[in-house]
């Protein structure tokens, strides 16, 4: 066990929790990554008992039946939303945020305990090993993290409950994490079978960013950096989820969902992006 003086640091910026330590890193791997940043005043550090101290706290909401949402007041890191999808096996939790208190762990022993945690990319990791250590099972170690084995050098906190996938794993029936790549090798999506009426729901942090307006998403290696996913990613990726059935998408941040639809969504904007990143886009006031 870790000296009590220890602690897991979160990183100010991305939100992402390293392993318990009398000091801070020098830096974050994931901030110093061409794909994010480090502020210009430098790289700063917190913890949850920080976090709680300065009065931070959990919020749910339903995101549609069998789907709800936690966010954190006010916002950790990027303030990404974690998706919490319930199962008569358990709930499994997708993207957990940056910061956890009892109001979040009460909320998944409300909707039958924690099955796993899985995530769409490095990025929105959040503290998915304190979820994991605050459900452990009958062996003593934590509830599962799936991890695919394609981003397993982007464990951060490395720990007994890390368990890795390759291109797809059923972790529950009918909820089934699939890689797709684009903006990390290992970039995934949920698919989970049930929502949406029955018609499936893709849960995609911004592996596939929903974008304001409903309509739309796109695709990028960085979105702070405005780096594009190269075209054979894109086609990688949709291969991915073509075999999906799905109508509905919900993304990383409270209200950017696709609610109906999304199928022909995700199509006519894969369209938009490739044509603007290979040169094959018409705009009348620009070409002569």
């Amino acid at each position: 066990m870790a000296p009590a003086e220890d602690t897991a640091w979160i990183c100010c910026t991305c939100a992402n929790q390293y392993p318990p330590a009398p000091v801070p890193p020098a830096d974050c791997r994931i901030c110093t990554d061409d794909r994010q940043y480090v502020p210009h005043d430098g790289q700063r550090w917190t913890s949850l008992a920080e976090l709680a101290a300065e009065g931070h706290r959990t919020v749910w909401a339903d995101v549609e039946p069998g789907i709800r949402q936690l966010t954190v007041e006010p916002a950790v890191g990027i303030g990404h939303r974690g998706l919490l999808v319930t199962t008569p096996a358990g709930a499994v939790l997708w993207d957990p945020p940056g910061f956890l208190d009892d109001a979040a762990v009460d909320g998944v022993r409300d909707a039958g305990g924690l099955l796993g945690v899985a995530r769409s990319h490095p990025h929105l990791c959040g503290v998915q090993i304190e979820w994991s250590r605050r459900f452990p099972g009958p062996d003593g170690r934590g509830a599962p993290v799936w991890v695919p084995r394609r981003d397993a050098a982007w464990v951060l906190r490395p720990d007994d409950a890390v368990h890795l996938w390759d291109d797809r794993v059923e972790v529950a029936p009918g909820v089934t994490l699939v890689r797709c790549g684009g903006h990390f090798a290992g970039s995934a999506v949920l698919h989970v079978a049930a929502a949406a009426g029955g018609a499936g729901a893709l849960l995609v942090g911004d592996t596939v960013m929903v974008l304001p307006g409903h309509r739309r998403v796109s695709f990028m290696r960085s979105y702070p950096m405005l780096l594009p996913v190269p075209e054979r990613y894109l086609d990688r990726l949709l291969a991915a989820l073509d075999p999906l059935p799905f109508d509905a998408i919900h993304g990383g941040w409270s209200g950017l969902s696709i609610p109906s639809g999304a199928r022909q969504a995700l199509a006519v904007s894969a369209d938009l992006y490739r044509a603007w990143l290979t040169g094959s886009a018409h705009d009348p006031d620009q070409d002569d």
